[in-house]
């Protein structure tokens, strides 16, 4: 029964009292009591100041201060360095993938020249019917440059050649003709006819014969040289005539017994024709000369005739 005075006494309390200001409801949850509300806020404490110690500690080793730490809100522009090293990071990298690149290409270049044989091996049976294509192509095309520089050869060659080859002809047939008109002087096999007179002078008409015997046996070039000294050329205009005092004229030049025709020609030939039966050997021994053949290698004929102009005659 004593309860309840207490409980009207503390009503009387509250009714004195000024009223009070409304407030939220609290939830549910009950409150702590204050001496644990205290103790939390002494732990709180320590370790806002352990952090803030460690903060400060860690600003001091790194050389700045809280004050210029800031806020976290202060701080986020100093994030920008990590970001430019990171793009310094990034073009190293780009460099030395580039430069890792370069290094490849080189190697496998020169790999390339080195095993050509090797990759041929290891080359598709297409890209070897291709590559065997390309140098056919190409070897062909080789063996036409190589003809057409044949060709160019050859004529150039014929044309030099046909040129002196004519030259060469010509020269030889101006030789010829020389030898025969008696313009130029010949050496060759041949004989050495000397006549001697007997009892009787050899007669012109003699030596005339033995001269056209000696032509028909294939003579090219002849002249006579007389005891005296004299020398004629013999050739197709050379006339013979007898002269005073048993000489024998020749051309215009008058020449002393014995007489000597050097003639070149086949020996064998030109000897059977001097032989042959009534031909001149015979005729010079009926009158009691001789006529001494002998064979010999070279004959020299060196005496020349000179040409006369000629005033009919003109190349056809």
């Amino acid at each position: 029964m004593t309860d309840i005075p207490a409980a009207n006494g503390a009503d009387d309390d509250e009714a004195d009292a000024p009223p009070k200001p409304a407030r939220r409801a609290p939830s549910p949850r009950p409150f702590p009591l204050s001496d644990d509300i205290s103790e939390m806020s002494d732990k709180a404490g320590e370790v806002n100041g352990d952090a803030e110690a460690g903060d400060v500690d860690r600003d001091a080793e790194t050389g700045t201060t809280a004050a210029q730490a800031g806020t976290t809100v202060a701080e986020a522009p100093d994030a920008a360095p990590p970001a430019r090293g990171g793009r310094q990071r990034g073009g190293t990298g780009l460099v030395i993938a580039l430069l890792i690149a370069l290094l490849g290409f080189a190697i496998s270049v020169q790999f390339k020249a080195s095993n050509s044989d090797a990759e041929l091996a290891a080359a598709r049976p297409e890209d070897l019917v291709r590559i065997l294509s390309d140098l056919d192509a190409q070897q062909d095309r080789l063996r036409r440059e190589i003809s057409d520089l044949e060709d160019t050869r050859r004529q150039l060659d014929s044309g030099a050649q046909g040129r002196d080859a004519a030259l060469a002809e010509a020269r030889k047939r101006a030789d010829e003709l020389g030898i025969l008109a008696g313009t130029l002087p010949a050496e060759g096999p041949g004989l050495s006819i000397e006549i001697t007179p007997g009892t009787e002078k050899v007669k012109a008409e003699v030596v005339l014969d033995a001269v056209e015997e000696l032509r028909g046996a294939g003579a090219e070039a002849m002249q006579i040289n007389g005891h005296d000294g004299g020398t004629v050329r013999i050739v197709a205009a050379t006339w013979f005539a007898d002269g005073d005092n048993d000489r024998l004229v020749v051309a215009g030049l008058s020449l002393a017994a014995p007489y000597t025709i050097m003639v070149i020609g086949g020996p064998d030939t030109m000897r059977t024709a001097l032989n042959i039966p009534g031909g001149v050997v015979d005729s010079v021994r009926q009158h009691g000369g001789t006529v001494l053949v002998r064979e010999a290698d070279p004959v020299r004929v060196t005496a020349l005739h000179t040409a006369g102009e000629l005033k009919y005659a003109k190349p056809a």
